[in-house]
C-alpha cells in the first residue's frame, strides 16, 4: 500500500508529472513525502524494477526521511547517450538531505539501472532590481538571490559530499567563458565518475560550462 500522506510540493500549486509520479512512489518506499499519487501498476511497470521492494526494509532511512519532501524530478541527458536524474528538494530541508545523502543515491542509481541521481535544492532567483521597482519595493534583495549566488549553491549542491576547494574562470578566444572547478583530492574516488554527469546537469540548469578537476596542491 502507498501511503496516504504522501505529497509533492510543487511551486505556484503545479501538479506533478508522469516522471515525477514514478520517482514519487519510489521515495514513498522509503517513506519520503511527495504528493499526487501515481498509478501503481504503471510506475511499477516503467520505473520499479521487483527490487523495490527491499527498500521497504530499510528502517533507518524511512525514519530519516518521514519528514521531508521533494519540489520536483527530471531526467536529462547529459551526453554521450547518458542520463541523469535530477531531484529538487525545499532548501531548508537540503541539510537533512544531505545527511543521508551518500545511501539514498545509491539506492535510487540501483533502481534506475546505474542513471547519476543529483539532489540540488530549489532556488528562486530573483531579477536585479530597477530604478521603477527600488521605489515600489524598499525590500533589498537578498544575495542568495541573486543569479550569481543560485549558480555558485548549485555547484555546491552538485558535488556534494565533495567540497570546493578552488575555482577560476577561462575566457576562450571565441569570448566563451570555461569554469573550472576544483574538487577536494580526498573525494575523487568518491565522485570522480561523476564529473562528467555534474558538468551535463550544470550546464542544462545554467546554460554555462563547467569543469572539474582534482589538483593536488603542494603546501
Amino acid at each position: 500500500m502507498f501511503s496516504s500522506s504522501a505529497k509533492i510540493v510543487k511551486p505556484n500549486g503545479e501538479k506533478p508529472d508522469e516522471f515525477e509520479s514514478g520517482i514519487s512512489q519510489i521515495l514513498v518506499r522509503f517513506r519520503v513525502g511527495f504528493g499526487s499519487r501515481a498509478r501503481p501498476a504503471l510506475t511499477r511497470r516503467r520505473l520499479l524494477p521487483q527490487a523495490l521492494l527491499e527498500l521497504e526494509m530499510n528502517s533507518d532511512l524511512k525514519a530519516q526521511l518521514r519528514e521531508l519532501n521533494i519540489t520536483a524530478a527530471k531526467e536529462i541527458e547529459v551526453g554521450g547517450g547518458r542520463k541523469a536524474i535530477i531531484i529538487f528538494v525545499p532548501v531548508p530541508q537540503l541539510k537533512s538531505f544531505q545527511k543521508i545523502q551518500v545511501r539514498l543515491v545509491r539506492e535510487l542509481e540501483k533502481k534506475f539501472s546505474g542513471k547519476h541521481v543529483v539532489f540540488i535544492a530549489q532556488r528562486r532567483i530573483l531579477p536585479k532590481p530597477t530604478r521603477k521597482s527600488r521605489t515600489k519595493n524598499k525590500q533589498k534583495r537578498p544575495r542568495s538571490r541573486t543569479l550569481t549566488a543560485v549558480h555558485d549553491a548549485i555547484l555546491e549542491d552538485l558535488v556534494f559530499p565533495s567540497e570546493i576547494v578552488g575555482k577560476r574562470i577561462r575566457v576562450k578566444l571565441d569570448g566563451s567563458r570555461l569554469i573550472k572547478v576544483h574538487l577536494d583530492k580526498a573525494q575523487q574516488n568518491n565522485v570522480e565518475h561523476k564529473v562528467e554527469t555534474f558538468s551535463g546537469v550544470y550546464k542544462k540548469l545554467t546554460g554555462k560550462d563547467v569543469n572539474f578537476e582534482f589538483p593536488e596542491f603542494q603546501l
